[in-house]
């Protein structure tokens, strides 16, 4: 195991192998923190560790991990500690998306999309926490969405859902951790450039957004990392985002699900049944 450098502080990172996790790696990495870096493939969580030793002066772990598996967190848990390693820094950043309409794909992939959404962030930490409650520190970044706050939308039935659970779960969570040293954020943001709509399939409808609708991932992690210390429970990247976001929540609900139904095709993968 490497030895920790000029941090003590160590940050678990899931989904670390791409797209916005991997980005959070490096700024945290940057920013002098140590990493435990999780995702199902191993071979690129150590690729990206060893670029970012090269670079920083901190220590770095790697575990796989799939947390579709209801085992998965627990057993990550577990064998942090058997490495004699304490979490102050909880990135929950796996996600994905499942194109199509509710019915299109089979029962199972809406299960996992559910354990590994919504389960696993919350049993990482009910987990972690009390590990940082003794401590009296601790930051929690729960990778929500724009989509959180808006009007369901046709396709991707279960995204908007799971992403909106995020924010009000981390609502809860700062409220009860507010005076013990722990920082709780919901980071939401819009469209980014990352892997993420190359996975879910989507790549192909969104290309098509315009340019000002986009963020770059390194910028949306710099912007939560530095939300989650202000002690922002809530954050939204991006202007365009927070405009988004404030028509959504005014407009009336008739009118906003008939806006949101007439661009769904737009950024939402809506074939199947």
């Amino acid at each position: 195991m490497n030895t920790p450098q000029k941090n003590t502080h160590w940050a678990l990172v899931t989904g670390a192998s791409a797209g916005i996790g991997s980005e959070f790696a490096r700024e945290l990495a940057a920013r002098g923190v140590n990493l435990v870096l999780s995702a199902r493939r191993l071979d690129r969580l150590n690729a990206l560790a060893d670029e970012l030793k090269a670079k920083h002066a901190v220590a770095i772990e790697c575990i796989s991990a799939d947390l579709a598996d209801p085992a998965a967190a627990r057993a990550l848990v577990e064998e942090i500690h058997h490495r004699g390693i304490a979490i102050d820094v909880l990135i929950n950043n796996a996600g994905y998306g499942v194109p199509g309409k509710l019915t299109a794909p089979a029962w199972q992939e809406h299960a996992d999309f559910i354990q590994v959404l919504m389960t696993a962030p919350v049993e990482l930490c009910y987990l972690l926490l009390p590990g940082m409650q003794q401590r009296s520190y601790g930051r929690i970044v729960n990778v929500a969405s724009l989509a959180g706050h808006m009007p369901g939308s046709a396709g991707n039935t279960l995204y908007g859902a799971a992403k909106a659970f995020l924010i009000k779960f981390s609502q809860s969570l700062a409220l009860e951790n507010s005076s013990r040293g722990i920082h709780v954020c919901a980071l939401c943001p819009g469209f980014t450039r990352s892997e993420f709509h190359d996975v879910s399939g989507a790549r192909g409808v969104v290309s098509k957004m315009p340019d000002f609708m986009w963020m770059n991932a390194d910028v949306v992690v710099r912007q939560g990392l530095d939300a989650v210390e202000r002690g922002d429970v809530v954050y939204i990247n991006g202007r365009v985002n927070r405009l988004l976001r404030f028509f959504g929540k005014h407009l009336p609900d008739r009118m906003a699900l008939k806006m949101i139904q007439r661009q769904s095709k737009r950024f939402r993968v809506q074939d199947g049944k």
